[in-house]
């Protein structure tokens, strides 16, 4: 890892956050902490800024070893376009704290937390080089964002919450599978090395079928779509953010 671990800061400072708020008294204590802590998260995102544009690849690299035996490493870093996302999800962070201040009176600090849950997870899906720490990322974002609906959606927050965890579980069942067969082929989850080898051509067909469909639905893409109108109108204002600006993005 580098002297300065930026990535992994930026994804488990709102995990620390998080576990402090049940400590907080008071609605509004809770607000100005969730706040502060947005424009901190945003200050710590400042040395991204530092990214060379004229190099190609990853940068920010930090890895360490996992479970060796199975080619899993704690494996971070970032690309052009995975930069433009980061510094996207830091920038709403304490905008949804903003427009939820007054917003949510019931419940404030769950729904805060879970807004840093998701924060924190989105990141960790923006800058994963590791296939299954990439996945478990991936999860731990849809938990949170089927919460802020179910429980601070609007009067079809059920149905709209429920539709919504359906398309999440079929996409990330076929997340999975091409994850697996890609680490039966390769021997290793690192997403670097994976992509560097030369696969069957039926292999590749199947596997990018079965990715394609993952991401068509969370994009999400005719015919994979009609979870998002339900989402979209249920979910709380700063859901519908966090939704459209970032969740969106990553198929």
């Amino acid at each position: 890892m580098s002297h300065w671990p930026t990535l992994t800061v930026l994804v488990f400072f709102p995990v620390a956050v998080c576990l402090v708020m049940p400590f907080l008294r008071g609605d509004r204590a809770v607000r100005v902490f969730s706040l502060t802590a947005g424009v901190a998260e945003l200050l710590l995102a400042l040395p991204l800024l530092s990214f060379d544009l004229s190099v190609a690849g990853y940068q920010f690299q930090e890895q360490a070893e996992w479970v060796p035996q199975w080619g899993l490493s704690y494996h971070l870093g970032m690309d052009g376009i995975s930069l433009l996302m980061v510094l996207l999800t830091v920038l709403l962070l304490p905008l949804c704290v903003l427009c939820s201040w007054s917003y949510i009176s019931r419940r404030v600090t769950e729904f805060h937390i879970s807004l840093m849950l998701m924060t924190a997870a989105c990141i960790g899906v923006f800058v994963a080089l590791d296939f299954v720490l990439f996945y478990i990322f991936w999860e731990a974002m849809l938990v949170p964002m089927f919460l802020l609906i179910a429980v601070w959606g609007g009067p079809e927050r059920r149905y709209a919450s429920l539709k919504f965890f359906l398309y999440a579980l079929a996409g990330s069942t076929l997340l999975l599978v091409a994850m697996v067969a890609f680490y039966l082929a390769g021997g290793t989850f690192s997403i670097p090395e994976l992509s560097a080898r030369n696969y069957p051509f039926s292999f590749q067909c199947w596997t990018f079928l079965a990715m394609a469909f993952a991401f068509a639905i969370k994009v999400p893409m005719f015919p994979f779509h009609t979870w998002l109108p339900a989402a979209h109108v249920e979910a709380p204002t700063a859901g519908s953010v966090m939704l459209a600006s970032v969740l969106l993005k990553m198929g």
